[in-house]
């Protein structure tokens, strides 16, 4: 299973990850050779060395005598305090790096043998190591469009109907920004769709001199080298006008909500377009590496299962306005719009 990318990408089908992690002490010796590739240590203090390894591993594998402190490689991660087994935390990176629309927790659930109340968690978890990381601004050319994500109102019973209005009030909005040259895709849920919001996000994330393409939306008037292509008259290139490497994009995730997910709730949308963009981001590499990737991004990082379940949106939705965005020598990106 090569998953998403070119026809080069050397995968790993289900038969070789078997073999590669038949129990285990494999999988705990795959994810330390990834965290710890000089040795052990120890994430509290760093210490490298006077590492011990208690009797029975009880109560973790570790324990370093200069802090006093048991550790193991989950800790510090996204699997700190996980009773789910890393072999089959190894099984999930594979599932999540190989399946181009997402995977269900239900069908995560039967795979792995969990509740699908843990597969959901486990699923969130991975979702945010993938998330979107900090980089320099794209260069461009750029492509730059946004969709609507939600369920049709006219499926709804007719209560909830009354409430809404017309076209997409009902749906949640995300933009997103493609560079044609490295093809990274970067895409955001916002709260409304306004002119601060949309021109906030390019300035967020393209450099001040990069060609900016769009369609005809007027809230993307007065930005600097800008040229539109207009959908509303049928024509979708003008030259070098268009957006349909975004508009591919835009038509994975949508295959994704509506054939895998079936929903994606407003509080959690951010996480399901991060995974499909870093997905989309990496696609050239091996499903070795691409695992490799996943399972580092998860050091440092922490969701419980109070965090994920209680508040607001799980990333706010932010409308990033230009007066705000200061350009440094190198344009590189302090943090993503999430406040």
């Amino acid at each position: 299973m090569a998953g998403p990318g070119r026809s080069h990408r050397e995968g790993i089908s289900l038969f070789e990850l078997a073999q590669r992690f038949p129990d285990e002490e494999s999988a705990v010796q795959w994810f330390e050779r990834l965290r710890w590739p000089n040795g052990v240590c120890c994430p509290k203090c760093g210490a490298t060395e006077h590492i011990g390894r208690p009797k029975n591993e009880k109560p973790m594998r570790y324990r370093c005598r200069a802090c006093r402190e048991y550790f193991s490689v989950r800790t510090g991660t996204v699997m700190e305090r996980s009773k789910i087994s890393l072999q089959k935390w190894v099984w999930a990176i594979h599932i999540y790096s190989t399946s181009v629309k997402g995977v269900a927790s239900t069908t995560l659930s039967t795979n792995l043998k969990i509740t699908q109340k843990s597969a959901w968690f486990l699923g969130h978890r991975i979702r945010e190591a993938m998330a979107a990381r900090p980089g320099p601004r794209l260069e461009g050319p750029v492509e730059v469009d946004e969709a609507y994500l939600g369920g049709k109102a006219k499926n709804w019973p007719l209560s909830r109907r009354r409430w809404v209005g017309g076209g997409t009030s009902h749906m949640t909005p995300v933009v997103g920004i493609r560079d044609r040259t490295t093809r990274e895709v970067r895409a955001q849920a916002i709260s409304h769709v306004t002119r601060s919001a949309l021109q906030g996000f390019v300035y967020q994330h393209a450099r001040h001199d990069a060609l900016v393409f769009t369609d005809e939306n007027r809230l993307y008037k007065g930005l600097p080298n800008h040229e539109t292509v207009e959908h509303s008259v049928g024509l979708y290139v003008d030259g070098q006008a268009h957006v349909n490497g975004m508009e591919s994009f835009w038509s994975l995730l949508k295959r994704a909500y509506h054939g895998t997910y079936h929903h994606f709730s407003p509080k959690h949308m951010q996480r399901y377009v991060d995974e499909m963009a870093t997905r989309q981001n990496l696609r050239e590499m091996d499903t070795a590496d691409l695992m490799g990737e996943i399972a580092a991004r998860m050091v440092g990082k922490r969701l419980t299962y109070e965090d994920l379940t209680s508040g607001g949106p799980a990333y706010p939705k932010a409308e990033v306005r230009e007066s705000v965005i200061q350009y440094g020598p190198h344009d590189q990106v302090s943090e993503y719009p999430r406040t």
